[in-house]
């Protein structure tokens, strides 16, 4: 289909200013970082955490700007702008929103709720309003959690045009005048739909790509945490690329939820053929032991590395089989493009109580579980660049392997795994095994497996295929 062109600019216009939120009195209690770099995540949280961000507008483009200025003018990020209208596979890029204010006032003056206080106050994507209202016209476009009576929620209305406010149920019991004003200071106008990419090139043009969301507003561990890590990551591999370029193209994608994976699909369909592994960062901040959300097809590489690097890390984890719902693995893995796309999370969509409410604040996460997560996506990364397969150049019968100086090159603390590793590479290096599917078999890490392959490929043992 014909699409407008996207503008692309590095630069990032028209800030909101940042909104103080309310703490809410839930919530773990936060474990102290054990290291600069934790406290360096947490602290990139905490920059972000009062910025109102929703699909599109200005809240958006302040968290990129944040991003970018966290990676540095080494590591660029390239920002995409695509109109509204524009026509994306099935969707449309809707309307712009942004938003200055909103309130709940009694007749006296007095603010009973305000967006000043909790940017979760008024409905995402709320349509401007300002009038005189009774308390019964005012109840249909309330919302709050009975469940949890000190808790904000957190709902949106993207795709239908409505206003409403969310407050605790303390707060909505608290509303008993007759009549309030009320004040919802919003724009929805035509605009632009903001995503942004960072790139770093690989020897090959095949690609792992992370996506991490943009569009939640003031909840920690649901989106911050996965922008924290992906920011984080790229900042890692970075340096780790200055000495040894990394076999695939790393691509982190910071999107809109949906509508963004939507929108980066339609205009890279050809760049999209290139995706050899990916998987979405989510709510990685808070308590919950790991899970990874495998693939559509659930035997894919990035399903058995993830699956692999889990059992390796001593964290409480479960691996689920894929499921329709959730994050971008959603249209990534949708059949017309069938990518190999996994999720990697803590908490799980929707299954811990402060999901989607004011309790996923900056006490519900940690630097230390930040740290954590990030490096468990880095193990998997560096797995997925350095898992080969290889071909035995000296099949017939066992290589001697002091002729060739090969015990000699070994050292380190567990030498006996290393030799027993030569073993099992020589062994299953018949183009059919990969390095973890030897290392699964032998029962010995895959790093120590994977140096043993390269030392024998130094000696012209072995041929990556």
């Amino acid at each position: 289909m014909s699409l407008s062109p996207v503008s692309k600019s590095p630069v990032l216009q028209n800030p909101v200013s940042p909104r103080p939120v309310e703490p809410a009195p839930a919530g773990a209690a936060p474990a102290q970082p054990t290291s600069k770099r934790g406290e360096a995540m947490y602290d990139l949280v905490r920059e972000l955490y009062p910025i109102c961000r929703s699909i599109t507008g200005n809240g958006v483009r302040q968290t990129l700007q944040l991003i970018a200025r966290a990676l540095g003018p080494e590591l660029p990020l390239e920002v995409s702008e695509v109109p509204t209208g524009t026509e994306v596979l099935d969707w449309t890029v809707p309307k712009e929103w942004n938003i200055k204010g909103g309130w709940i006032q009694r007749l006296n003056g007095e603010r009973v709720i305000d967006f000043e206080r909790c940017n979760l106050h008024v409905l995402n994507y709320s349509t401007p309003i300002r009038q005189r209202i009774s308390r019964a016209e005012l109840e249909p476009h309330l919302y709050s959690l009975p469940e949890q009576p000190d808790w904000v929620p957190y709902r949106t209305s993207y795709y239908a045009e409505r206003w409403g406010f969310c407050l605790s149920q303390r707060q909505r019991e608290s509303l008993t005048d007759p009549e309030y004003d009320i004040c919802i200071d919003s724009s929805l106008e035509p605009g632009h739909l903001t995503y942004a990419e960072c790139v770093i090139p690989g020897q090959t043009a095949q690609e792992i790509v992370l996506t991490a969301h943009v569009c939640h507003p003031s909840l920690c561990n649901d989106n911050l945490s996965g922008l924290s890590v992906a920011t984080f990551l790229l900042k890692e591999l970075h340096a780790v690329a200055q000495a040894q370029q990394p076999r695939y193209t790393l691509r982190v994608l910071f999107i809109p939820g949906t509508i963004g994976s939507i929108s980066w699909l339609a205009r890279n369909r050809e760049r999209a053929d290139s995706i050899k592994h990916g998987m979405s960062l989510v709510c990685l901040g808070d308590a919950s032991p790991y899970c990874y959300k495998r693939t559509l097809h659930g035997q894919r590489e990035i399903d058995r590395v993830l699956s692999h690097v889990l059992a390796s890390s001593g964290q409480p984890h479960e691996v689920i089989d894929y499921f329709p719902y959730g994050y971008d693995e959603r249209q990534f893995n949708s059949p017309g493009f069938a990518l190999p796309f996994g999720s990697i999370m803590r908490g799980q969509h929707g299954k811990f109580p402060e999901y989607h409410t004011s309790a996923d604040n900056l006490s519900f996460i940690s630097g230390q579980r930040l740290e954590q997560s990030l490096e468990l996506c880095l193990a998997a990364v560096h797995m997925l660049n350095d898992n080969r397969t290889f071909r035995n150049l000296r099949p017939y019968g066992e290589p001697q392997l002091g002729k060739r100086g090969v015990y000699k090159a070994l050292g380190g603390a567990h030498i006996a795994d290393t030799q027993l590793a030569l073993f099992w590479v020589l062994a299953l290096s018949d183009e059919q095994h990969d390095l973890l599917s030897i290392a699964e078999r032998a029962k010995l890490p895959f790093n120590t497996v994977r140096d043993a392959a390269l030392l024998l490929e130094r000696q012209e043992l072995l041929r990556a295929v």
